[in-house]
């Protein structure tokens, strides 16, 4: 089976991860794999380190006739089966590439939850004929794309996952010896872009309500870059919280933070399905998030691997990073039931097994 996965831009989000996944899951096994994409970025150097074939098909909009015209002659010279798409324009683009002679069965990942504008909840309902199945990564996810005009028989929900063995296997932190953090130091990691939709004012909000409520030591450890960077720094100065909270910078060795953390804080405003979370949890760590999006998928009563928190709640948060931080049973609990809840739910093989069978599911559709 010869596989196109299409992504607009071929950068290092979660999209990114997704794809690359299932490519090195799948390539050379079970599908022929390739790669199509507009703007380049770190996915496009990994997956040619692969070894998988990679073409650049400018993509202007989502109606963008001539991209899909070239796409089918690309189709057809690689004899692709299957076109994985993962965004509206390339999903609609490879769509419109059925009309222009591609014989490519389209599959549409969607990885966000947004209400669409009504010209597009119409263009959806006209588009569903051409489209042989969407795969969505939470159930909330399902929902929205059935009210976006996504024909409900044609989506199947399919979680995001992680290698458990890669994520769960112990190695030694430096984090603690870098920071100078004693063993008693409890340490609370978030590692997202400072971005508007990451919740890092109400993170910083959160742990000065937590200072005021324990007296046990810990420390919030920020990683990563973005365009708040300097805002939530200077937050963090006005609520006199330099000691309490440390920015490491984007961090390659993300494994390394979090086998030195004790809790992993997901603050977010919006969110499908993080593979922050689930590489958090593969690696033993318990998780405090939002309820948003598909963390209730996640993170619940089944699972028993951390704790759901109200957005914007920085009281309510506060209260539950303390009953965690206090007692040191429930945190053994909670990291036990992470490592099983990612073998069991959000297991990669898994998920790429059950992908593959989706692909051979569309491809003999007629």
């Amino acid at each position: 089976m010869n596989v196109l996965y299409l992504l607009n831009h071929a950068g290092k989000a979660g999209t990114e991860r997704y794809v690359q996944s299932l490519v090195e899951k799948l390539d050379g096994t079970k599908i022929k794999a390739y790669f199509a994409y507009n703007e380049d970025g770190l996915l496009l150097e990994r997956l040619k380190e692969l070894g998988v074939g990679t073409y650049r098909v400018e993509m202007r909009n989502p109606y963008d006739l001539k991209a899909a015209k070239e796409l089918a002659a690309l189709c057809r010279k690689l004899r692709i089966d299957l076109i994985h798409t993962h965004y509206l324009r390339e999903n609609y683009i490879a769509m419109l590439a059925q009309l222009f002679g591609s014989k490519a069965k389209v599959a549409y990942t969607n990885h966000f939850i947004a209400r669409n504008n009504l010209v597009t909840r119409l263009s959806n309902r006209l588009m569903n004929p051409l489209e042989s199945g969407v795969i969505a990564v939470c159930n909330r996810g399902r929902e929205m794309m059935i009210s976006n005009g996504v024909a409900a028989s044609k989506i199947s929900v399919l979680f995001n996952a992680v290698d458990p063995e890669l994520w769960g296997k112990p190695e030694p932190s430096t984090l603690r010896e870098e920071l100078a953090l004693s063993a008693d130091t409890f340490v609370i990691l978030c590692a997202s872009r400072f971005a508007h939709d990451k919740g890092h004012s109400y993170l910083v909000r959160t742990m000065a309500r937590l200072k005021e409520l324990s007296g046990r030591e810990f420390k919030c450890v920020l990683a990563g870059d973005g365009p708040l960077l300097e805002e939530i720094k200077q937050l963090t100065s006005e609520m006199g919280l330099e000691q309490d909270i440390v920015f490491l910078g984007f961090r390659k060795d993300i494994k390394n933070l979090f086998n030195g953390s004790d809790l992993y804080f997901n603050s977010s405003e919006h969110e499908a399905s993080s593979f922050l979370i689930l590489e958090a949890l593969a690696s033993g760590l318990p998780v405090a998030a939002t309820d948003m999006g598909g963390n209730n998928d996640i993170i619940n009563e089944r699972t028993g691997c951390g704790v759901l928190v109200k957005y914007e709640d920085a009281d309510g948060t506060a209260k539950e990073i303390k009953r965690i931080m206090e007692n040191g049973d429930l945190q053994t609990e909670l990291r036990q039931n992470a490592m099983k809840a990612v073998q069991e739910n959000f297991n990669l093989v898994k998920m790429a097994n059950q992908t593959y069978n989706l692909y051979e599911e569309f491809i003999h559709k007629s």
